[in-house]
């Protein structure tokens, strides 16, 4: 029998993923997967402009007059996998202002050096206080920009803070799915969600099951011979140890004793 799964907490629905001017419809399927496994499914699309791609040969056009007609292809939902719900659900929006209109905290993604003196923090430093406005049930967004190009400037000044994926100077160049999914992963890991759902329920063994067993292997080791030239007693006074201190389950003195009556099946059968 395994432990219910605990609940998300309910201020994670007030964190959203905002995508700018995205070009690649998988990309915004990957990214709502990304999303959804760290327990986020707000996600807002702004103006996207989706190229054609082996999948999507005939990418649906983006009408800023008229937002909320625009449907993405099957490609976005295959790529989603699970996460369906979360385009579905999506918001589409014709500029980022707009998409940030209720929010307290808007982050900007980058990995580039700005002309910006707002100071750039990583995931790690920021979460905290997203999490602290969140549960106070203010609107808390994340800002991707283009896969291309990024930000431009203008969105980042729309922002009030920058954010960046701290990696390898010399080589930094993680997909736009792949960046939503470290920041979501920091968001859920500090909300210190149990993981008691993935555990294996303890059955530890008893005194009593531990000396059982034990006996039983002694019966069988003395049927196959193996105290000939051994000091019987003070090996199993270990062994008896050895399992005493081994965290032993009760599965597990099962599979031992299945296996010392196999063993001793056998060697009555030659006798």
């Amino acid at each position: 029998m395994t432990s219910e799964k605990p609940a998300l907490p309910a201020y994670l629905d007030n964190i959203r993923i905002i995508l700018t001017r995205t070009s690649h419809p998988a990309n915004i399927g990957s990214a709502a997967r990304a999303m959804k496994t760290m327990g986020l499914h707000k996600l807002t699309i702004v103006a996207p402009n989706l190229m054609a791609t082996p999948m999507t040969e005939n990418p649906p056009v983006f009408d800023p007059e008229h937002p909320q007609s625009f449907e993405l292809p099957e490609e976005s939902f295959i790529l989603a996998s699970g996460a369906a719900d979360v385009l579905e659900n999506a918001t589409i929006a014709a500029s980022l202002d707009e998409a940030l209109a209720d929010t307290t905290i808007a982050c900007a993604l980058t990995s580039r050096r700005r002309e910006i003196t707002a100071p750039l923090q990583t995931p790690r430093d920021l979460v905290p206080e997203l999490l602290q406005a969140a549960n106070r049930s203010e609107k808390v967004a994340l800002v991707f920009g283009n896969e291309t190009f990024g930000l431009s400037i203008e969105e980042v000044q729309a922002c009030n803070r920058l954010m960046t994926i701290n990696g390898n100077p010399d080589y930094f160049s993680l997909n736009l799915a792949q960046a939503v999914q470290v920041v979501c992963y920091e968001i859920f890991s500090q909300t210190d969600s149990p993981m008691t759902h993935l555990q294996q329920e303890d059955h530890a063994a008893t005194h009593e099951q531990i000396k059982g067993m034990v006996a039983h292997m002694e019966s069988v080791m003395n049927d196959i011979g193996f105290f000939n030239r051994r000091n019987g007693e003070r090996l199993m006074r270990r062994m008896q140890s050895l399992f005493g201190r081994a965290n032993t389950q009760t599965e597990d003195i099962d599979i031992l004793r299945g296996f010392f009556n196999t063993v001793s099946h056998r060697i009555h059968k030659k006798d």
